[in-house]
């Protein structure tokens, strides 16, 4: 089976769509499946410690401002369009409804082979945001729901992202696709390794992991740490990840007085350092009202270490307060408490989050696979009866 991933980012700028396809083509090619990931090219030569595992293919592209993301140009790369015309895709699958989505979509209909889509964001908050107007985001979320409406099967990472895509007026089949997480055992080594490397110390550590966007709700964590701070000065706020806010995040954590208390790693490429980075993580934070999922909460929750979410939000989706997590409201004086109640019981909800939350890559994979090799063989049938 040859599979392409079609993505609009590619490292060394990555968010959580970027790590799902980048999963996805490195279980896939595990099976001795050809799984190609296919983004815009940057100035990224190499892709750290995974070039060698699956094949990748980069088109041309133009950066936006202040944007980690890149406007691809695949129909005018001739180099990009001469390499896709060797490779004899069985299926394409689209993680975006734009750009690289609308490439996805022409090769699928020109060798007639089905097409999968993921939902992975909520696509009408970037564009109110971005354009301040309603008009045009619900114009440009009509032509997203016209995307889905062209494809052969539209998935989504959970339910609660399902229930945004039919917001969005998508009325077809939705099938749920979790995203994995591989299960780890830090050691004790992996513990005093991230705390050396960033000068942790014997503190509390608040861990975010994530673009530095204050739409992922950034400056409720830092007023919130601002209030823990009248009582506790003991704890280092750390934020993990580079994005278009990074200077006024900083700005504004000086201007709260967390300069002492905050950390700030700009994007880790290495792997290790960030599992024991979530390892020394008294508690991740990650009261996102944004995230249709929350792939880093899978990922602490492999480390052992809870998370605080805010209730009814999509990435809370499989949390039971003080169970597995802790859930609290979008306020910074409730986040403040519910940072305060959860150490108290971190190390127990974090070993429960451990058993509950994480799914193996190869397992969610192995269902991926299932799904992709139905739709080829119904797309031959469907071919055939229409000769």
């Amino acid at each position: 089976m040859i599979i392409g991933q079609f993505c609009e980012i590619y490292p060394p700028h990555i968010d959580g769509v970027g790590m799902v396809v980048r999963s996805y083509a490195e279980e896939l090619s595990k099976t001795q499946e050809a799984c190609y990931y296919i983004a815009p090219r940057n100035s990224e030569k190499r892709f750290p410690n995974s070039i060698d595992s699956f094949p990748v293919i980069k088109f041309a592209s133009v950066p936006l401002p202040k944007e980690a993301y890149r406007i691809g140009l695949p129909r005018l790369d001739l180099t990009f369009q001469k390499d896709l015309k060797k490779i004899r895709f069985d299926i394409v699958h689209a993680h975006t409804p734009f750009i690289a989505a609308n490439e996805s979509l022409r090769i699928a209909k020109e060798r007639k082979i089905p097409l999968v889509a993921t939902l992975h964001s909520k696509y009408y908050d970037d564009i109110l945001k971005k354009t301040h107007s309603e008009t045009i985001a619900k114009a440009v979320i009509g032509r997203v729901v016209a995307f889905y409406n062209k494809c052969d099967e539209v998935w989504t990472v959970s339910e609660a992202s399902a229930e945004v895509l039919r917001g969005y007026g998508y009325r077809g089949e939705i099938i749920v696709m979790e995203n994995g997480t591989n299960l780890w055992y830090p050691s004790r080594e992996d513990v005093l390794a991230a705390e050396m490397h960033f000068d942790l110390g014997h503190k509390e550590v608040f861990l975010f992991v994530g673009q530095q966007n204050f739409k992922k709700n950034l400056g409720n964590i830092m007023e919130a740490a601002a209030i823990y701070k009248r009582t506790h000065n003991r704890f280092k706020l750390v934020f993990v990840g580079q994005g278009p806010d990074t200077d006024k995040i900083i700005a504004r954590s000086r201007a709260l007085g967390l300069e002492d208390n905050m950390v700030f790693t700009g994007h880790i490429s290495d792997r290790e350092i960030l599992k024991g980075l979530y390892a020394r993580a008294d508690l991740f934070l990650f009261p996102s009202l944004y995230d249709t999922a929350g792939l880093v909460v899978r990922e602490a929750a492999a480390a052992g270490t809870p998370s605080l979410l805010i209730e009814n939000s999509c990435a809370a989706e499989g949390i039971t307060d003080g169970e597995n997590g802790f859930l609290c409201k979008n306020t910074p004086e409730d986040i403040c408490a519910c940072m305060e109640r959860a150490l108290k019981t971190a190390k127990e909800v974090g070993a429960r989050a451990r058993e509950t939350i994480p799914k193996p890559w190869s397992e969610i994979v192995k269902n991926v696979a299932e799904r992709y090799e139905a739709l080829i063989e119904k797309k031959k049938f469907e071919n055939a009866n229409h000769r």
